[in-house]
């Protein structure tokens, strides 16, 4: 027995589709539940590349300092200055969601901005398409969008053995939630 239960409500993520529609980027001031925070040794640079490339916007700055840009609702990244930054990217990624009608044009847009630094896009086992991208502070970051869910599809069967069921199946709702 699982103990998951559909609670899509709290996301800001659509229910995946052909036409869903991304939200506003939202500019509300909350407690960040989670955040990612990068160094980088050109600020200017990096502030760039994710609004033009990644689609965040500043939500404020510290001139000099440290820059905090926001997609949606928990989507919030710091940018710190930094002397110096890794010369690889790590091998750990943090991973951003959107939508399909985005994935195109965001690994067009970092592929303008930085020729290489895109990998993909690429279909998982896990129903997403992920674009993987290289920022200019060797951050690896994904770009990660649900394809429309296909019960019959192998990425189905691949979440039913993790215990995922859909939303609207019964065997998702166990009566453990309020």
């Amino acid at each position: 027995m699982s103990d998951y239960y559909n609670a899509f409500e709290m996301s800001p993520v659509p229910a995946p589709g052909p036409d869903a529609v991304p939200p506003e980027p939202f500019r509300g001031i909350y407690g960040m539940p989670a955040f990612v925070t990068i160094p980088t040794g050109d600020l200017a640079a990096s502030v760039d590349f994710w609004m033009h490339g990644l689609g965040f916007f500043e939500l404020f700055s510290v001139p000099g300092t440290l820059v905090h840009l926001r997609r949606w609702a928990f989507q919030d990244v710091l940018l710190v200055a930094a002397e110096s930054v890794p010369e690889q990217p790590p091998a750990m990624s943090f991973s951003f969601a959107g939508v399909l009608s985005q994935v195109e044009s965001l690994a067009e847009a970092c592929r303008a901005l930085r020729p290489d630094s895109v990998d993909g896009p690429r279909d998982t086992a896990w129903n997403t398409r992920d674009v993987e991208v290289i920022t200019p502070e060797n951050a690896r970051v994904v770009f990660t969008a649900a394809k429309p869910f296909d019960p019959a599809s192998q990425e189905a069967r691949n979440l039913e053995a993790m215990g995922i069921t859909p939303p609207g199946d019964d065997r998702a709702d166990h009566g453990r939630h309020v």
